[in-house]
């Protein structure tokens, strides 16, 4: 395994546990900015920038994450509530 790739899967690890979306926009958007930022990183260490991958796609996931509303997906509740 490759240093990148023993990242890209600690990254996964970590955004496993903010997986639940919770009910409020705030805990959605950080969910969203939580496994956003997994996704890009590993995305990113694909490519040579995990750390450029993992700040784009928390920026998209925290703007998923606000724009929709637990009817759209909902994942329960959130593990730090």
């Amino acid at each position: 395994m490759t240093k990148n790739m023993i990242s890209a899967l600690a990254i996964i690890s970590l955004a496993v546990g903010l997986s639940a979306c919770g009910n409020s926009t705030g805990d959605r958007a950080l969910s969203g900015a939580g496994i956003g930022a997994a996704a890009g990183a590993v995305g990113g260490a694909l490519v040579g920038s995990p750390g450029t991958g993992a700040a784009i796609g928390a920026a998209v996931g925290a703007g998923v994450g606000a724009a929709t509303d637990e009817k759209d997906v909902d994942l329960g509740k959130p593990v730090w509530r």
